[in-house]
């Protein structure tokens, strides 16, 4: 098989159990290629920029993940600049957004708050990806709409934004593709009950598709439940060549050679 590209993951994890070494090498012995670690806060920013000088196969983004948002989101805002002049650069910006499911519950106006920060936070670094003209990682989680508006409304390139973790429908997927956007997809497109989901991906079409982990988290079936790996992405590569009726072969080579070009990978 081709390699395939692990278009989102999140390597922390595993580095800080002093699991990073044989989970990259149990990546490898799995047919990746590529894997793309995803920065969400201050804390794992430069841990990612060392783990791609060090590994050939990783790249880094940079951002402040919703989650990560709260008061004086700025100051580490002020940092991500600064990757832009490393002679490793980050390979996108992200991943940023609007989340309102981990919003306090039983108290609007916390959730209120905290959601008026995330829409400032993802306005801010929407204008920076737009002045260094490079990719996007978008999270949205129950916040749709408002994350297209933003985007709308900050002007960036939409062929440069790429919604993570799609799990939203056909009827969003053609919002997205009116525009120039791609969704990727993690193991919730292997789940029973994700059928709006895969017809979502069947929308977009094999030759703009991008598959992700989002280690450790949402592992694919048959491993559903239990902590995800990048080297789980050969089961999701396997279900979605089913899906779209090409061999195993054929599916790595589109999605890596879209991930590729998304990325701009070295």
């Amino acid at each position: 098989m081709a390699g395939i590209v692990d278009s989102h993951t999140h390597l922390h994890s595993f580095a800080l159990k002093g699991l990073l070494d044989q989970t990259l090498e149990a990546a490898s012995e799995a047919g990746l290629e590529r894997l793309v670690t995803v920065g969400t806060d201050t804390d794992d920013w430069d841990v990612y920029a060392e783990m791609a000088e060090k590994y050939s196969q990783v790249d880094y983004t940079v951002g402040i993940h919703p989650c990560s948002v709260e008061t004086g989101w700025d100051r580490g805002f002020g940092l991500i600049e600064a990757f832009w002049s490393r002679n490793l650069k980050p390979v996108a910006l992200g991943e940023i957004g609007l989340d309102r499911f981990h919003l306090p519950r039983g108290d609007e106006a916390a959730a209120k708050r905290i959601f008026e920060l995330q829409v400032a936070a993802c306005e801010a670094q929407l204008q920076l990806a737009k002045k260094l003209d490079c990719p996007v990682v978008i999270h949205s989680r129950g916040a749709f709409e408002e994350c297209v508006e933003l985007i709308d409304a900050s002007g960036v390139d939409w062929s440069k934004v790429v919604f993570h973790c799609f799990s939203e429908g056909p009827g969003e997927m053609k919002q997205l593709l009116d525009r120039g956007g791609f969704g990727s997809f993690t193991g919730v497109i292997t789940f029973k009950n994700a059928e709006s989901v895969r017809e979502a991906a069947k929308l977009q079409g094999l030759d703009r598709l991008m598959i992700e982990t989002d280690a450790p988290y949402l592992a694919p079936m048959p491993k559903r439940g239990k902590p995800n790996e990048p080297a789980y992405l050969t089961y999701t590569a396997a279900y979605c060549a089913e899906l779209f009726g090409v061999s195993l072969e054929a599916f790595a080579e589109k999605t890596t050679a879209t991930a590729t070009a998304f990325y701009g990978l070295r």
